[in-house]
């Protein structure tokens, strides 16, 4: 059945015409009701929405590109993250993409992307499925009435997963394609149903324009305590605990994923969460469990017993990149504003897989410059395609697949709000200890959250530091509520010459990924790096 457009803009600006039917905005039981009559997903025992993603379930890392064209050619940081695409292949696929929408039922969400009225931009996603569409409602903010009335869309994803480029043909590198075109300020994405595809196309698009307006754009979660003046952000990548971490009980939640640091304190980019939900403990992470029981969450790959529907959080048959799309008011104690003030404390997240560094640690300026330059993690499973254990890499920015500008304007503006914030950094391993991945054990959650907590409510101004021998970083040498043994991870090895030689490795790995960004950071920075002789 076909809705109403609300809006002043119809499916012309997009060059879309014949489709053979058009669901505008549909609430979110609406949606429920076309994903059954199309036979897209299930619903659970519990009344979320199940689906597949199919073969891909992960981000397709190597199928996204960004058009060259004049408007961007100067800006975009161009090379093996960011990889272009000629104008004449942007136009070829996106004829197959109007050829493709004609006489097909297809649907529109409209909404904003930025919760501060000041930056926020307006965003029309155009899906095939019914499923895409109440992803794209959970994950960005939604309009009412009236504010649909005024909305013209100032950038468009059209996302079509079961048309696929040909190789040989579209410039493409497989049968997926992400197509961002920064002068025509729209997104083709075909050949994958992950719905991730979407949320990080717009992402990279806040990413690219933000920052031109003097906006710190961030691969970050965000919270505070008692009021939006002990606002805390977390950066990390994808299977770090951004999520986790952040949907404290004991603090208000601003967004999980996606921010900007304004003249005037944080802002969440989204309207909702897009967890990981593998093996998700209810005692553990609670809040996030409970989303898994909640009507209006989107599952995907989430194994569903067909009979009695039930859901399997530990079955990872389908992958380890098992998700839960859901609005930010399902966790009980968000921020409906999506606001906060200016951070006190940064956290910045790394899965280490060598299992050497500390489980949190206190860094100077320059040293969380360092860091967030380098953005050392772990490529967790499951998150991108191919990738089955997890792997050390080294990811800019904490999110180098996002960031369309070069990694100095990132880092510029980051250490100008550090130093006009007085704000105070840690690094936070929540990846292993007790030895590397396949010997040691990841970090126990209860024991990171404590820490984070202990950092967060000053609880460390008063215990004694360790300086890391090879890492520089000062290590408190106590915590309420985390064994002793488990701050210094030299003492979790029962190897310790094993962990010597795997700790100089990794600064050794740190020193030679740096090499790349030397020319851009100041002796101060540079200063800061590991010891690897």
């Amino acid at each position: 059945m076909a809705t109403q457009n609300l809006t002043p803009v119809g499916l012309e600006e997009a060059e879309i015409r014949y489709p053979s039917n058009v669901v505008w905005n549909a609430s979110t039981s609406e949606l429920y009701e076309h994903i059954i009559r199309r036979e897209e997903g299930t619903l659970s025992q519990f009344g979320t929405v199940v689906t597949s993603t199919g073969e891909r379930t992960g981000r397709s890392a190597n199928d996204k590109f960004i058009v060259r064209e004049p408007s961007c050619e100067e800006k975009v940081w161009w090379g093996s993250v960011n990889v272009d695409i000629s104008e004449a292949k942007f136009n070829q696929l996106y004829e197959k993409v109007k050829a493709y929408t004609q006489h097909r039922e297809i649907f529109v969400q409209d909404c904003w992307a930025g919760a501060d009225e000041r930056y926020k931009l307006p965003v029309r996603i155009i899906t095939e499925e019914a499923r895409h569409s109440l992803f794209a409602r959970n994950m960005f903010i939604r309009l009412t009435p009236d504010q649909l009335k005024d909305h013209k869309p100032e950038f468009t994803v059209i996302q079509m997963p079961h048309l696929h480029s040909d190789p040989n043909v579209d410039g493409t590198n497989s049968s997926a394609f992400v197509v961002i075109h920064f002068g025509r300020r729209l997104v083709l994405i075909g050949g994958t149903a992950y719905g991730g595809e979407i949320k990080k196309s717009i992402f990279t698009v806040m990413n690219y324009l933000l920052p031109q307006k003097g906006i710190m754009s961030m691969h970050c979660s965000a919270n505070y305590k008692d009021s939006k003046d002990s606002t805390a952000i977390f950066f990390g990548l994808s299977g770090t605990g951004k999520t986790t971490l952040s949907a404290d009980s004991s603090r208000t939640l601003i967004g999980d994923d996606e921010h900007g640091w304004s003249d005037q304190g944080i802002f969440n980019y989204e309207g909702g969460c897009y967890a990981k939900v593998i093996r998700l403990s209810e005692k553990a992470e609670p809040e996030i469990f409970n989303t898994t029981r909640n009507f209006g969450t989107l599952l995907e790959n989430v194994v569903v017993d067909p009979i009695t529907r039930r859901i399997d959080l530990h079955d990872s048959s389908l992958t380890e990149n098992t998700r839960a799309s859901y609005p930010i008011w399902s966790i009980p104690n968000a921020d409906q504003e999506g606001m906060g003030g200016h951070p006190k404390n940064i956290l910045m997240l790394t899965a280490d897989a060598f299992g050497v560094l500390p489980p949190i640690s206190r860094m100077t300026a320059a040293q969380a410059m360092y860091h967030f330059i380098a953005g050392y993690t772990a490529k967790v499973a499951g998150t991108e395609v191919g990738v089955t254990e997890p792997q050390a890499t080294f990811s800019t920015c904490f999110g180098a697949p996002f960031m369309a500008l070069h990694p100095s304007v990132y880092a510029g503006l980051l250490g100008e709000k550090i130093k006009n914030h007085n704000v105070d950094c840690w690094l936070v391993n929540t990846g292993w200890t007790g030895g590397p991945y396949g010997v040691g054990h990841r970090m126990e959650i209860q024991y990171t959250k404590r820490l984070v907590n202990a950092a967060l409510n000053g609880e460390f101004n008063d215990v004694p530091m360790v300086e890391d021998p090879i890492f520089g970083l000062q290590v408190p040498t106590r915590c309420e509520g985390v064994p002793q043994e488990v701050l210094i991870p030299r003492n979790t090895w029962s190897d310790k010459e094993a962990y010597d030689a795997k700790a100089k490795y990794l600064a050794q790995q740190f020193v030679k990924n740096f090499a790349e960004f030397n020319d851009f950071v100041s002796d101060e920075i540079k200063s800061a790096a590991p010891k690897a002789e």
